[in-house]
């Protein structure tokens, strides 16, 4: 018999999967299996727990959330050194990650890659002492992530953090930073960062179209400063699918990238609040095992 512990947000994305709790209750008991259910309450009560989980002798942990709460799961995990494949049943606002690493909403499909066995290695990225598994970000639309009311992110999803961004344009400082990526500096003055391990943020799928979650590198997108109209233009072409040939976007990739700033900024991890700036970026190669389709 397999043992399963499962980590759920009651309240992420439409806050609708206490709903099929039982349904993954029954799939798995028909799977041969036994689930721990824990319920989360308030951020950072996950890490007591999962610590206590080794005596529990699991052979996988599950979540359901978004990517804030598969953030704070992956980053017990690794802390707390539990080595067994994670999986994920997408039920947040944004779950970038499980979108590419194609967990889709389909309950039974999750829950097949789960107790189907088998997994692959991924890597993760740290800022200062703490992973991330899709993300670091800071800038705007960044910002703009912990300050959208819950009700209007439950109600619009992902538009929200779009039209709360918008609104904030006319009123945006630029940030003038000095990047170090694998040695080369850039300088500039700029809109927003976005250091990526999937490629995949916001559900966009292809802001860095060569990014892969198991090739040792992270993918930095830099939009530099420009217009608003300018702006406009290239959020048609970030939504097309054009934007990498943009002047006003830079792309590359590295192991190893410093990020300064003369200015006090907060960053964002996997949509959680990150630490301020200056941040030390390094990918983990290898770290984590994420349960797979066959």
């Amino acid at each position: 018999m397999k043992k399963y512990v499962l980590i759920y947000n009651p309240v992420s994305g439409d806050a609708k999967f206490k709903f099929r709790l039982d349904a993954v209750v029954e799939f798995l008991q028909q799977a041969d299996g036994i689930v721990l259910p824990f319920r989360t309450k308030y951020k950072g009560d996950v890490r007591p727990f999962i610590s206590q989980i080794k005596a529990f002798a699991t052979d996988g942990v599950i979540v359901a959330g978004g990517d804030g709460t598969v953030h704070e799961v992956i980053n017990a995990m690794l802390t707390e050194d539990v080595d067994v494949p994670l999986g994920i049943i997408p039920s947040g606002t944004c779950n970038d990650f499980a979108s590419h690493v194609n967990f889709g909403k389909n309950l039974s499909s999750c829950l097949k890659a789960v107790t189907g066995g088998h997994w692959r290695m991924v890597d993760v990225g740290r800022v200062n002492e703490e992973y991330f598994l899709n993300v670091a970000s800071a800038g705007l639309l960044t910002s703009v992530a912990h300050s959208v009311d819950t009700t209007l992110k439950n109600t619009l999803g992902r538009m929200a953090y779009y039209l709360r961004g918008l609104g904030e344009l006319p009123n945006f400082q630029f940030l003038h930073v000095k990047i170090t990526a694998d040695g080369q500096i850039i300088k500039d003055d700029i809109l927003m960062f976005l250091v990526m391990n999937s490629g995949m943020v916001g559900s966009f799928p292809t802001l860095a179209p060569e990014a892969k979650i198991d090739d040792g590198k992270l993918d930095l997108l830099i939009v530099n400063r420009c217009s608003i109209s300018e702006l406009m233009g290239l959020f048609i072409s970030i939504f097309a699918g054009r934007h990498t040939s943009s002047s006003h976007i830079r792309h590359l990739q590295a192991s190893e990238i410093h990020i300064e700033c003369d200015q006090a900024v907060e960053s964002d991890l996997d949509g959680e609040l990150g630490p301020k700036l200056p941040l030390s970026i390094t990918t983990v190669t290898n770290k984590l095992k994420v349960f797979k389709l066959p």
